[in-house]
């Protein structure tokens, strides 16, 4: 034992006096290693930090209340709840057809006899603005109450005590353009309020919220809307309770019994056990995926994968520069062995610096992680968007990390320690490398490995919908490759022959030194591989978005809608849109309303409000979409192969999707035609003549006409469609144009000219309108237009068509970056080493006559040379796994499809396009650009003279 113990400790002493003597080395080693334990670390502590607990959670909702009662919008049905209220359901099991209870329910019912209650209502509404109008959560609570400190943070002013006063986050005075002490008013009311102070909500900072006092805004702002035909607040009001003792989950469970959801302090920090909650034994229930073992294990399985390719990658780039460090120490390491030392001293002595370097490492990485987390904390808590609960350090966890970089640094160093450990101690001391030859079965095992991985990963293509498959298949197939590194590099050195002097010289030095150059290879083909993979799997999911995108409008056309009653600020909108773009063409668009009042189209359909529908004539109706009476699915009277056979009638195809057009039917001209770029001169003249233009044949009958019905009765028509008749009501009838199959009209279903409308008295209001652009609009221009629309006051609905835009180029970008950095890193540790066991030739050549720009030339190909190697093997494997997911996903969507077309819904959709596609243009920055940039990175910080050596005593 004190053997054993004196031994390790004069090794690590050696190793640490190495280390430092290296410290480039060293320090090379050292971020390697402590770069993933701070990345590691400084997330445990930010998620550990930004979980809240029981106590924090409840402050931040109930403040200092004991309970929370809202409303579930059941009816007053009774239910049963999770304790933590988030799951709720009906008392009684609810039958197969029977509807989900709806409705209001009365909370003043369940609050208990002697409690303090304070209401909190919330509601949305349109706030003008120094810039326009911002839609703002409104909440009325009155924050002054001590009941609610928590719920609020209070940052500047002071809280609304006033009906004239609001408070407002922060967020929304940075969003608006306000200060403290400003005024604000909703749209549709003229009172204004002064904003008295600033706040934050924990939980949420990027909330645009104004706090008013209870019955301050929500309730005027109501009825002014409800003055003018316009959607309310959506006000929503909950009541935060105090009761001595606490609400337990007695109190919970009489609350339930009224139809009332409960939150409550006491029940969360001792909630019952499962038995006892009615829920967990119901019908109703079911518990989720996100809870199971099974989700946890992937979860652990995913993380454990990670860290084990974490772990991999760093083990192969760190074994060669340990590997410097042995070569660099052979010596020192041949002294030992004289001395008495045996083998496993001098693998002691080397695994020691992987242990040094790996402790360091975990100290410094944990440590600067600390500390930027600290540092960082307000960035952090703003990109999360929610304040930390506490800065939560967990030592165990970080022991846990650290102790994964002393792992790791051992592991790179067990090889290097090994193969020190095998030289004589005659070769150590003279410098002699001996015979060294291959092994011969690891290229074996490589061969099958990459066989049986390349088998899984094609069965799982082929014949399963597991992506996981796929994805160990894959792996085992890319480790395959790793384990034939050697023997692939003996191979690449066989293209010497045709190289010049340089480049043969490092091709061929690589190949002589497999051990060092195989590592580095094999690194830079892991980091490639998965770059090429994610690479390859990005371009072909962009590749399918942009063949599936569906253009709203053509390239370039701007649409405006304006959804109000009686088309009111539609010109004021019109004309802002000619004014701040460059508009080339404009045409104005109508909309037909029925009824008392031109309401909105959100009213369409109400007691006041009438609505019209498109007659389709019988022989036009397709068969799965004939409304039978008592709501059943049309689709069971026919069977699977004539629902096949029916997705393919052109009666039952969906049309081509656009923009919301009012139903498809516009009142307009010709211009909506060259708005809409539709070419056909047929389409022009039967506008000019009084005609309708349909681009939907299913519209028009056998005599060439189109009638539109007008509804006015709107429940009469309702209950007409339950039973499977038309609805009753006018029908006008239009002569029509059928427009062209192949012409894409983006969403509309016919253009009714304004004097057909007028003839057919038709009631129009103007609802906007189509514009063509020269050129593609500015960010200026469009945030004047914002502010244009929202100082207006007008609800319009604007697109831009801008075609198919790509999200991935950043994640290419930045994926090739990465596997630059790898690559270099990699290459470079590899020259370093070759440089270190290359000095005696380096010495011959500059001997012999060689310029002293070879030796910087040498250098550059040596690392030029393995980051070539890397790259050209990473592109190969990295295509096999992204090739595999997309045949898999293939697989996946076409079953999804056919099942769809077996219940009778394949006529809305297409058949799946999975297309795959190389990244040529990244594949080639990384078979070209990287393996340049690393040669001459390597050659511009090589010194092209040596140092003078005298020759070592014999």
């Amino acid at each position: 034992m004190t053997t054993w113990y004196h031994s390790w400790r004069a090794a690590i002493r050696i190793a640490r006096r190495d280390a430092w003597r290296s410290k480039g080395r060293s320090f090379l080693v050292l971020a390697m290693i402590a770069l993933p334990i701070l990345g590691v670390s400084a997330a445990d502590l930010t998620v550990r930090s930004a979980e809240l607990s029981t106590e924090q959670s409840l402050e931040r909702t109930l403040g200092a209340a004991d309970a929370q009662l809202s409303d579930p919008h059941m009816g007053g049905t009774p239910l049963l709840q999770s304790p933590d209220g988030t799951n709720y359901a009906p008392a009684t099991d609810l039958k197969e057809d029977e509807p989900w209870p709806d409705g209001a329910t009365d909370l003043g019912k369940a609050l208990p006899s002697g409690t303090k209650s304070l209401t909190d209502s919330t509601g949305s509404a349109k706030l003008r603005t120094a810039h326009g109008l911002l839609n703002t959560e409104i909440r009325e609570l009155r924050s002054t109450d001590p009941m609610a400190a928590g719920i609020m943070t209070l940052i500047s002013g002071r809280f609304p005590k006033g009906a004239d006063e609001v408070a407002a986050t922060t967020h929304f005075l940075e969003s608006s353009g306000l200060t403290v002490g400003s005024t604000v008013a909703a749209r549709g009311l003229d009172r204004e309020y002064t904003v008295v102070g600033s706040y934050e909500l924990p939980d949420a900072l990027t909330s645009d919220q104004v706090n008013a006092v209870p019955g301050a805004l929500l309730d005027p702002l109501d009825k002014a809307l409800a003055a003018d035909d316009l959607p309310g607040t959506g006000k929503s009001t909950s009541y935060l309770v105090s009761v001595s003792g606490g609400f337990t989950w007695n109190m919970v469970q009489q609350a339930n019994a009224k139809g009332v959801k409960v939150v409550s302090r006491a029940v969360q920090l001792d909630p019952p056990a499962d038995a006892d909650v009615p829920l967990y034994q119901s019908e109703n229930w079911g518990g989720g995926y996100e809870e199971s073992t099974g989700a946890k294990a992937a979860a652990l399985a995913a993380v454990g994968t990670v860290v084990g390719l974490a772990m991999l990658e760093i083990c192969l780039l760190a074994g060669p520069a340990f590997a410097v460090g042995a070569r660099r120490s052979r010596r020192q390491l041949g002294l030992v062995g004289a001395n008495g030392g045996d083998r496993r001293h001098i693998r002691a002595i080397v695994l020691a610096g992987g242990l040094v370097i790996g402790f360091v490492a975990a100290v410094v990485g944990t440590v600067l992680g600390l500390v930027l987390t600290f540092a960082l904390r307000p960035l952090l808590e703003e990109y999360i968007g929610a304040r930390f609960g506490s800065f939560d350090i967990r030592p165990l966890e970080l022991l846990g990390i650290g102790l994964l970089a002393v792992i790791t640094g051992l592991l790179a160093a067990i090889v290097p320690a090994v193969t020190a450990s095998r030289q004589t101690v005659l070769a150590s001391l003279t410098g002699r490398r001996g015979v060294r030859r291959s092994s011969r079965v690891l290229p074996v095992i490589g061969l099958i490995a990459v066989a049986l991985g390349a088998a899984i990963a094609l069965y799982g293509s082929l014949y399963s919908d597991q992506f996981i498959i796929v994805a160990g298949g894959s792996a085992i197939a890319e480790l395959g490759v790793v384990a034939l590194t050697p023997a692939l590099v003996g191979l690449f050195g066989r293209t010497g022959r045709w190289l010049p002097l340089s480049p043969r010289l490092a091709l061929r030095d690589a190949v002589r030194n497999r051990g060092r150059t195989a590592p580095a290879v094999a690194a830079v083909l892991a980091a490639v591989a998965g770059t090429v993979a994610v690479a390859t799997y990005t371009a072909s999911s962009d590749a399918q978005g942009a063949a599936e995108y569906e253009a709203q409008l053509p390239r370039g056309g701007v649409s405006l809608v304006v959804d109000a009653p009686g088309g009111r600020d539609v010109a004021q909108a019109r004309a802002a849109v000619q004014r701040y773009l460059p508009v080339d063409l404009r045409a104005d668009v109508d909309r037909i309303t029925v009824g008392k009042k031109q309401c909105t189209m959100a009213y369409s359909g109400s007691e006041d409000c009438g609505r019209y529908e498109v007659v389709v004539p019988k022989q036009n109706e397709c068969p799965l979409w004939v409304a039978l009476p008592g709501g059943k699915d049309p689709a069971e009277k026919f069977s699977v192969a004539q629902r096949r056979a029916l997705a393919k009638d052109w009666r039952c195809r969906q049309g081509n999707g656009g923009i919301y057009a009012d139903f498809g039917v516009l009142v307009g001209d010709a211009k909506l035609l060259k708005a809409l770029a539709i070419d056909d001169p047929a389409a022009v003249r039967a506008l000019a003549d009084g005609r309708t233009v349909s681009f939907d044949k299913r519209n028009v009958d056998r005599n060439g006409t189109i009638g539109i019905r007008l509804v006015t009765d709107t429940k009469a028509a309702d209950k007409a469609t339950e039973q499977g008749k038309p609805a009753p009501g006018t029908v006008k009838t239009f002569p029509a144009h059928q427009a062209p199959e192949s012409v894409a009209s983006y969403g509309v279903s016919m253009i009714v000219p304004p004097a057909a409308a007028k003839s057919a008295d038709l009631t129009t209001v103007p609802y906007g309108a189509y514009f063509m652009t020269d050129q593609a609009p500015t960010t200026e221009q469009r945030q004047k237009l914002d502010a244009e629309l929202n100082s207006s006051g007008a609800d319009a609905m604007l697109h831009i068509e801008e075609g198919y835009t790509s999200e991935n180029n950043i994640v290419l970008l930045a994926l090739t970056v990465f596997a630059g950095l790898i690559t270099v890193g990699a290459a470079g540790i590899a020259t370093g080493l070759a440089q270190a066991d290359a000095e005696a030739d380096l010495k011959t050549l500059a001997a012999v006559g060689a310029p002293p720009r070879v030796r910087r030339t040498l250098s550059g190909f040596q690392c030029g040379v393995v980051a070539a190697m890397g790259v050209v093997l990473g592109s190969a494997a990295g295509v096999l796994p992204a090739v595999g997911l997309r045949l898999t996903q293939e697989r996946q969507q076409l079953k999804w499809y056919e099942k769809a077309l077996d219940e009778g819904w394949g006529g809305a959709l297409s058949p799946p396009h999975i297309p795959v596609v190389v990244p040529w243009e990244t594949l080639a920055a990384l078979l070209v650009a990287v393996p340049v940039g690393a040669a001459l990175l390597a050659a511009l910080v090589t010194r092209s003279r040596g140092a003078l050596a005298r020759r070592d005593p014999a």
